[in-house]
């Protein structure tokens, strides 16, 4: 579905198009002066698949077209560094925005950290992508003068040579595409005024001021654009991260996106866990998750006490990760051997976190036991009761170590969303519970294929690899995205890097590109 495009006016004045999709913890995009048109952008598949994936992990996107381009009015005389700020200010006053995310890249800067130094109260992230605190440092780059002359006289030559700087030269389509947008997004004349405006931007005062969670990021192949300015924001920006990034496109969605999101995704979400603390409770109806796991006692009596615990308490973080992942709301306080609660307000989102949860569990060496109800709950001081908890609870126990068991009801919210296949078992006596209930196991349908070998092939993986490495390395050789393995394979998308991680250690690989190719090689492609 396209974005429906609306505007907010500056105090100056300035209209400025942007829109708003997805839902939870606003992040809003603030783009640069070349590669920025809030509509176009939508019908670019790098662009689209980019922002559809941030949206997906539980976020409200943001976009906005700066003033003096794009859909924003381009008839505007102030294009300082104050004027940018004032576009950020109305377009998140307009959406009724109190605190947000913000990444900001290239141009966009200078603004971003300056309004996040003014505005502590409002940003709750900060991200800085292939930038600097003075515009100078790539409004004046070498290869920028050499081809001011094609703006006036041959504006498409410009816009492509401008595109090939900032995508690669061997980006091809994608290239063309990032030019036609430039020429649908500004006119030569005011591209050179934005140029002009913005090789005055300097925020190197404010970056001793900024206070909020900070990560910088550059990519490593961006060789025109050298990192010294964002190695100067991680030195100056009191506890800011540095990350640099494999790929050579200037644009986040290309290169390798799945490697910037998870970036993202991580720092945004380890944050003293804010993202799962701005989630409430669900008050009345909710889907319950409850986890325990398999033969606790005799595991325990096997490594020991304190290994025991040691790994419970690693798989109780790995499992309220997922949970986050799924919109899904950990209950503090309920610790594995007691058992993990969580609460979600999705039968489907329950379900594929519960999944995640069982090959969370597989991998740990701790299989667990899962259960789902759904029904009314009484929401106090930070915990969830009543009788719905306790059927969770009670056909958590009915399941087999690694098996997931729901009820009736559940499968009755699920059955045409959740993307998996249900087998009757049947009704079944629960204990403290007076009627009897009609209980369900549950298995994926999208990885049933995933697992299986090319006919004739024995189960003897090369190189080590264990069978969920080869699950994964026969997706990434099939095409598939991190987000779309996480998706197919029901894990979180930190499982997933760990496992792509792991495999490229074994087998050598740098790249998908090697790990497709070992894929071949081994004969482990899908049929």
């Amino acid at each position: 579905m396209e974005p429906r495009v609306q505007y907010a006016r500056t105090k100056d004045g300035v209209s400025i198009a942007c829109w708003a999709m997805g839902e939870g913890p606003p992040l809003v995009w603030m783009g640069d002066a070349v590669f920025s048109h809030v509509l176009l952008e939508w019908h670019i598949p790098e662009c689209r698949s980019s922002y559809e994936s941030l949206i997906s992990q539980g976020r409200k996107l943001i976009r906005f077209d700066q003033r003096g381009g794009g859909l924003s009015d381009r008839n505007v005389s102030d294009l300082s560094l104050e004027g940018r700020q004032a576009d950020l200010e109305a377009v998140v006053d307009r959406l009724g925005v109190k605190k947000f995310d913000l990444f900001a890249f290239v141009d966009s800067g200078p603004p971003a950290m300056a309004f996040a130094a003014r505005n502590p109260d409002r940003v709750s992230h900060l991200m800085l992508w292939c930038t600097s605190p003075t515009g100078g440092d790539y409004a004046d780059l070498p290869q920028i003068e050499a081809v001011r002359g094609l703006r006036e006289r041959d504006w498409p030559l410009y816009t492509e040579t401008i595109a090939h700087f900032a995508l690669g030269w061997s980006a091809g389509e994608p290239v063309r595409r990032a030019a036609e947008l430039m020429r649908e997004a500004f006119t030569p004349e005011t591209l050179g005024r934005i140029y002009q405006a913005t090789a005055d931007f300097d925020a190197t005062a404010y970056l001793t001021e900024i206070r909020v969670p900070t990560l910088v990021l550059h990519r490593r192949g961006v060789s025109w654009l050298p990192d010294r300015g964002s190695r100067q924001l991680a030195s100056e920006i009191a506890d800011a991260r540095l990350a640099i990034l494999d790929g050579n496109s200037l644009l986040p969605s290309l290169s390798d996106w799945d490697l910037l999101a998870e970036t993202l995704d991580e720092f945004l979400q380890s944050d003293t866990g804010r993202m799962h603390q701005e989630r409430r409770l669900p008050s009345g109806t909710a889907v319950i998750l409850f986890a325990d796991i398999a033969d606790s006692t005799a595991l325990t009596e096997r490594l020991g006490d304190a290994a025991f615990r040691a790994k419970a308490r690693d798989l109780d973080s790995a499992l309220r990760e997922v949970i986050g992942e799924h919109a899904g709301t950990a209950i503090e306080g309920k610790l594995l051997g007691d058992g993990v609660l969580a609460v979600f307000t999705s039968a489907r989102q329950a379900i594929e976190a519960a999944l995640a949860c069982g090959s969370a569990g597989v991998d740990a060496g701790l299989p667990l036991h899962l259960g789902l109800h759904a029904g009314d709950v009484i929401r106090e001081e930070g915990n969830v009761y009543g009788g719905a908890v306790n059927i969770a609870s009670r056909i958590s126990g009915l399941s087999a170590p690694g098996e997931m068991l729901v009820s009736e009801t559940v499968r009755a919210l699920a059955r045409t969303s959740a993307g998996v296949k249900f087998e009757d078992r049947g009704e079944q006596r629960l204990r403290g519970v007076s009627d009897a209930v009609r209980v369900w196991a549950v298995n994926p349908t999208d990885a049933s294929r995933v697992g299986e070998l090319p006919r004739g092939q024995e189960r003897a993986y090369p190189d080590h690899l264990t069978s969920r490495e080869i699950e994964v390395l026969r997706l990434i050789a099939a095409g598939r995205t991190n987000l779309e393995i996480s998706r197919e394979l029901v894990l979180s998308l930190r499982t997933v890097a760990r496992h792509i991680t792991n495999i490229y250690g074994k087998i050598g690989a740098r790249s998908k590109v090697d790990a497709t190719s070992y894929a071949i090689r081994h004969h482990l492609t899908p049929d």
